[in-house]
């Protein structure tokens, strides 16, 4: 990447794919100025019809520049319109790059990559006394402008942390996790006194509390054959409350299924605790993520009759190849995204004794089927979902935007639970740490209501354990 001068004045010039990534990307340059140039301008207006998602973003965006635009002369548009902090503090202009007689690049084509090129390389002659920086999420663009001696960054404001931490994992395992080997009590510096209230028993503790701990979270003495599993109620510098939690490794778990180590208790735990009503599962393929949810779901829908209904929905993002349009009604249409809804199914339902499945007979599935509905997120803008259990699988290829409009459908008596895997984005521009997924975690870390737990151990198979380590 190009050295950036540090000069007293910066210009950043944004690239269309930036404003249409994060619509509010104007606010976020501080005291800087932004520059848009009249291509990114043309770009915008050619996605701005329709009604995918770019389009309301493009026309989002078009708003946003007409409100700062609106009731300012011609030559306060030259000088660069102030654009408002809420924080206060200095504010950085808008300006508007137009070049009626602009040459373009020797040898590169006349494509709009190359056209805002041109304009920052012109922008940069023009203004020695500024540091001007390209911003694009664009890989290709970015490599093309370091070639070209551009100054070129990538747009980090909506990365929910930075490269060098990782997504939380929700658990902390002493006898796996500590470095020099002790248990847990061994580990804290604390008082301890039991409380047994209402069926559970809480242990308050006082002292050095970790610093690492967090609301929501797991504690264990081991990650199998815990003696101890805690969950974090409330946390302080001096001060911090664990609650024991359910044993689901034996007496027939949830559903028939069973807890085979720490996390996936912890797991199991969150999605039966009636307070948690917003759960993030993280994990690589074959954790099981899909079959706890799914267990739990039917095992407070139907037994429970704590919801009235289970919903189901997942990102229709293609790993390869899309297959084109597809006939039928919404539940047609989602069917073949939903093999890991009707295969997890199949094994809840299936008899051990006889070794079928009753999911396959017709009765079951218009029983079930009564419940259990599943919905294309297409869809869901606008509706109000009471008295459901919301499962959004693959929730690593939505963005925070996309996630934000699903996890605000919760009505009354809503639990929601996204399922994902960070390492499988299928989504152009979405990192590790700029997915839904990863936002959602980050922002509802400390909220008292909300969980998260990685899951690390594969359940499905010998050989899909040996793919995810060696592949």
């Amino acid at each position: 990447m190009v050295r950036i001068d540090k000069k007293a004045n910066r210009l950043y010039v944004l690239d269309t794919n930036v404003l249409i990534h994060d619509p509010a990307a104007l606010y976020h340059f501080e005291e800087h100025d932004v520059v848009i140039p009249m291509t990114v301008l043309e770009e915008l207006d050619k996605h701005k019809n329709g009604m995918r998602e770019i389009a309301r973003t493009a026309r989002q965006i078009s708003r946003t520049l007409s409100d700062l635009t609106a009731h300012v002369t011609p030559e306060e548009i030259q000088q660069g319109i102030p654009i408002p902090r809420v924080t206060g503090g200095p504010a950085g202009r808008l300006r508007f790059l137009c070049y009626q007689d602009l040459a373009p690049l020797e040898t590169l084509e006349n494509s709009p990559d190359n056209r805002i090129l041109a304009e920052t390389c012109r922008l940069r002659d023009e203004r020695p006394d500024a540091s001007v920086t390209l911003v694009t999420k664009d890989i290709n663009l970015r490599v093309k402008a370091t070639a070209l001696n551009v100054p070129v960054e990538d747009y980090l404001n909506d990365k929910a942390f930075d490269d060098l931490d990782a997504m939380i994992e929700g658990a902390k395992v002493y006898a796996d996790a500590g470095r020099d080997g002790r248990s847990l009590w061994e580990s804290l510096d604390v008082e301890v006194m039991v409380e047994r209230t209402d069926g559970h028993t809480l242990y308050h503790l006082e002292g050095s509390i970790p610093e690492d701990w967090h609301v929501g979270m797991l504690v264990s003495d081991s990650d199998n054959g815990a003696e101890f599993e805690a969950i974090v109620r409330s946390h302080g510098p001096r001060k911090a409350s664990l609650q024991l939690l359910t044993n689901y490794r034996h007496h027939g778990g949830v559903w028939g299924v069973n807890a085979h180590d720490s996390r996936q208790n912890f797991a199991l735990n969150l999605l039966m605790d009636p307070t948690i009503d917003f759960l993030t599962l993280a994990g690589s393929a074959g954790t099981g993520k899909t079959f706890m949810t799914l267990a739990a779901a039917l095992q407070q829908t139907l037994d429970g009759k704590q919801f009235e209904r289970i919903v189901f929905t997942r990102a229709p993002i293609p790993m390869g190849e899309d297959i084109g349009f597809l006939p039928g009604t919404e539940e047609e249409k989602m069917s073949p995204w939903m093999g890991a809804f009707h295969d997890n199914m199949d094994n809840l339902l299936r008899d051990e004794r006889e070794g079928s499945s009753s999911w396959n007979d017709g009765a079951t599935r218009q029983l079930i089927g009564s419940r259990v509905q599943i919905r294309s997120p297409t869809f869901m803008r606008g509706r109000t979902l009471n008295d459901t259990f919301l499962i959004i699988d693959e929730a690593q290829n939505f963005t925070p935007k996309q996630l934000k409009s699903l996890v605000t459908r919760a009505g009354r008596n809503t639990k929601i639970v996204c399922l994902g895997n960070v390492g499988q984005i299928d989504t152009p521009y979405l990192t590790a740490n700029t997915c839904g997924m990863a936002a959602v975690v980050e922002r509802f870390r400390d909220w008292p209501h909300a969980g998260h737990i990685t899951l690390r151990s594969v359940e499905r198979s010998r050989l899909a354990l040996a793919a995810e380590e060696l592949l």
